[in-house]
């Protein structure tokens, strides 16, 4: 599928090529703190905008890692599907809640955090995340829509 009829992987249900992609090219900025939480998990996603997840992480709390190192830690996860929970903003501060399913050589798991985003030098970036406990009754169920986003019951896909 080329990039100008394929869905965005953040799950806004628009097309790559007006959703995320023009974010991860630097040709827009981001207007809330969720659309730049969408835009991260689509860089993590692609695996490939490395220098935009580094951009967009608030100086003072950017870990000191390459987009070498980043690309090099994300060969053994794969990021399949983004579901934003909640999403607030309050002036020049934000705050993003989401579950972000990955696999890794064990199977699917859940990422629930909920993080911290502020406005910097007139644009939107990414503080701090706090990881979220992923409650056992909120666990995938064998008849329930597989997460990962195939539409098939979870039993038949990744379970």
């Amino acid at each position: 599928m080329s990039a100008s009829t394929e869905l965005c992987p953040c799950g806004s249900k628009k097309l790559f090529t007006q959703c995320c992609l023009p974010l991860l090219l630097g040709e827009k900025t981001a207007q809330t703190p969720e659309q730049l939480m969408r835009s991260r998990f689509t860089a993590f996603y692609r695996a490939d905008a490395w220098s935009y997840v580094l951009r967009t992480w608030h100086p003072a709390h950017r870990p000191a890692v390459s987009e070498t190192e980043l690309a090099a830690e994300s060969h053994s996860v794969k990021w399949e599907k983004l579901e934003v929970r909640d999403a607030k903003m309050d002036g020049d501060q934000g705050e993003v809640t989401f579950c972000a399913w990955y696999r890794d050589q064990s199977g699917l798991h859940p990422h629930l955090e909920r993080s911290q985003f502020v406005r910097w030098q007139g644009e939107w970036v990414y503080t701090v995340g706090e990881f979220l406990p992923y409650s056992r009754a909120a666990k995938i169920k064998p008849n329930d829509t597989c997460p990962c986003g195939s539409g098939k019951k979870y039993k038949r896909c990744c379970g």
